[in-house]
């Protein structure tokens, strides 16, 4: 395996690893590096591909001048080796939000977490993040994104997953291959709310949608969380019809 760097915005760098072994016809793991006076990593990968990001990371900074290590939600290709980050890099610290926080990284992490409430915004010198709460969006109670608002970059996390090989940035459609890995996996926590989030973070109008198993979007990034709210709707209703109509039978 290797891991690939593009920058996908300016400062913002994409590391990517194929691993051809995910069914079906494999899945990329990103990682995305945010340069500055202060540069934050988004997602760490799982444990074993520690080598590999971190010798990524090494081509844009020395590693151990990472200060920030933040992902979407707590699960292992998200956060698996973020402890071994911070042994690398002796000034970095995990932020997330109070839930991830309080469930698992006080107690996981090696060192404290730094909490974020929705919409506090770190200044990371040249850059600015926002971190925003999303909880079971797409799955996870603790879930949350960052909004890069310099380069108007909103790194997705899992959002519009999609299966097997793909550029590291594209301005081709990327909503109807996240519905048919939904399809395939099942990956979302399907609720009700979910459309009314992905429609609150279109209000942001992205240029830039950060994958993390996919590639980069480039352009209207608005439009694209609109039309994955829009199957998400279709989604939960048709899940409530099937529900209503089991109850109705069972009366």
């Amino acid at each position: 395996m290797e891991t690939k760097v593009n920058e996908i915005a300016s400062g913002i760098y994409r590391l990517s690893t194929f691993i051809p072994q995910v069914q079906p016809g494999g899945l990329a793991f990103n990682q995305f590096l945010i340069a500055g006076d202060e540069p934050l990593l988004f997602h760490t990968g799982m444990r074993g591909l520690f080598p590999l990001v971190r010798d990524a990371v090494g081509r844009l900074i020395r590693p151990e001048k990472l200060r920030w290590i933040s992902f979407g939600h707590y699960e292992a290709d998200e956060c698996g080796s973020m402890n071994q980050w911070l042994a690398a890099a002796p000034n970095a610290e995990i932020t997330h939000g109070m839930t991830a926080c309080m469930v698992s990284l006080n107690d996981m992490a090696d060192r404290a977490p730094r909490i974020l409430q929705d919409g506090q915004i770190i200044d990371l010198g040249g850059k600015r993040v926002r971190y925003l709460d999303t909880p079971h969006v797409p799955h996870g109670w603790e879930a949350g994104l960052i909004y890069e608002e310099t380069t108007g970059t909103l790194l997705c996390g899992d959002l519009f997953t999609q299966y097997g090989p793909c550029p590291a940035t594209t301005e081709g459609d990327i909503v109807e291959a996240a519905i048919a890995s939904e399809d395939i996996a099942h990956y979302s926590a399907l609720n009700p709310g979910m459309g009314a989030t992905l429609r609150k973070l279109a209000e942001l109008k992205p240029r830039t949608l950060a994958l993390m198993h996919g590639p980069a979007f480039t352009g209207d990034g608005a439009a694209a969380l609109r039309a994955l709210a829009h199957d998400y709707d279709r989604r939960a209703l048709a899940a409530a019809e099937l529900l209503n109509s089991g109850a109705a039978a069972a009366a």
